[in-house]
């Protein structure tokens, strides 16, 4: 009987030690899974989170920040998770009325969309132009035209260099010409770029460009009534810079 138990005992023992592995593997293959989502969803590497230095990552055991420093790429991780997660759960069916199985679930890509600091491109156009002027936010927007192109990034449309220049327009006009004439670059038939064009040039009292602008989007759209009253309005009181 000594010798039955001490074998059940260790049949057991041996049977718990499975269980405990394979659920350790599977939480491995989950931490495994989950990680490439960041991957994917970030554009970065492993190194992104795991490497020592603060403000960065660390690896285990080094996970958290020194005290008073900006909180590492982990545990701004963690808690990104935390928030996807109650997002996820609680947040999104209390706005919706529909169960959490039945919604949309955000993910990391959701916001970053293969980059690590998510923005709008329009608003880096309008940052870097105020901060570095209109030189640097042509170069910057073809770096990133040329790395992000095709992919879900950035929206490189008609419309996101014609909203950064509205947005600056009226304080920084050379700024903003710029971009709209970089627009022209890929879209030379897109008539709001040639009419915010042509009210920027405004800005600057420049009506002669401003009136030549508009003539060549007139050549494009011969009929369009809007384009047609703004030439009249600026022959009328046409002053010189």
């Amino acid at each position: 009987m000594a010798r039955t138990s001490k074998c059940t005992l260790v049949l057991a023992a041996l049977a718990l030690h499975a269980s405990l592995a394979v659920a350790q593997n599977a939480g491995g293959r989950d931490n495994l899974a989950m990680m490439q989502t960041f991957v994917s969803g970030l554009g970065v590497k492993c190194d992104f989170c795991h490497v020592g230095g603060v403000g960065r990552g660390g690896g285990r055991g080094q996970a958290q920040a020194e005290p008073g420093q900006p909180p590492s790429h982990m545990e701004i991780a963690r808690n990104m998770m935390a928030m996807v997660n109650d997002l996820n759960a609680r947040m999104i069916p209390a706005a919706t009325g529909k169960d959490a199985s039945a919604n949309t679930r955000i993910q990391c890509v959701t916001c970053h969309r293969g980059v690590a600091i998510p923005g709008q491109l329009s608003d880096i156009m309008t940052q870097t132009a105020v901060k570095e002027g209109g030189e640097a936010a042509v170069a910057k927007y073809r770096d990133l035209r040329k790395e992000y192109y095709g992919r879900q990034a950035y929206d490189f449309g008609e419309e996101t260099l014609i909203t950064a220049a509205s947005a600056i327009a009226s304080g920084r006009p050379d700024e903003a010409a710029a971009l709209l004439k970089l627009n022209l670059e890929f879209y030379p038939q897109s008539i709001r770029t040639y009419t915010q064009l042509a009210y920027t040039y405004t800005r600057k009292l420049d009506d002669a460009a401003a009136i030549a602008t508009l003539e060549k989007a007139l050549e494009i759209s011969p009929d369009n009534s809007l384009i047609k009253g703004q030439l009249e309005q600026l022959r009328s009181y046409h002053r010189k810079p």
